[in-house]
């Protein structure tokens, strides 16, 4: 289950303020949980500790960090680990994904479940040319592939929409 101990927080500014009350108690331990439940890197972790840092995390940090644990958590592979990282890659783009990313009623599955239901409503055939040219692995041995065959993945632009859509509300 994400976000166990501490809770799910609303933004890097969350995170900080909870990692100040824990430093100010001395709990180091704590801190250091706090930032792996949140997807921050270790060192970060000890250099806010060790007073080398200001703060535990950056809003980008808290952003990619829920990223992380939310696709550990989901064991993301495939095509929604490209998604993933799409999704990643706009939050180093642009500065209003970083925080919708981080919000508390936003989550990695559900943005990856309305990519899948839009690939799932948009498939289309794949040519009988292609389908008969291709081999695949069936209880343990190679045979051709039979169709038809339907598939429908977002591209690119669409992905973008729909993440949009999905995170900040557009």
């Amino acid at each position: 289950m994400l976000f166990k101990e501490f809770g799910n927080f609303n933004s890097a500014e969350e995170i900080n303020q909870k990692a100040a009350e824990l430093l100010a108690a001395g709990d180091a331990k704590a801190i250091r949980r706090l930032a792996e439940e949140n997807g921050i890197d270790k060192e970060d972790a000890e250099a806010y500790v060790d007073g080398d840092e200001e703060m535990l995390c950056t809003d980008l940090m808290a952003a990619l960090g829920k990223l992380d644990v939310e696709a550990k958590e989901l064991e993301i592979g495939g095509v929604l680990n490209d998604w993933t990282n799409y999704i990643r890659d706009l939050c180093m783009d642009e500065k209003v994904m970083v925080s919708a990313v981080r919000r508390k009623d936003r989550s990695l599955a559900e943005c990856m479940a309305r990519l899948i239901r839009f690939a799932f409503e948009n498939k289309v055939q794949v040519s009988d040319q292609i389908v008969s040219i291709t081999k695949v692995i069936h209880s343990g041995k190679e045979k051709k592939m039979r169709g038809p065959l339907y598939l429908g993945f977002p591209d690119r632009v669409t992905a973008k929409k729909l993440i949009h859509e999905y995170y900040l509300g557009r």
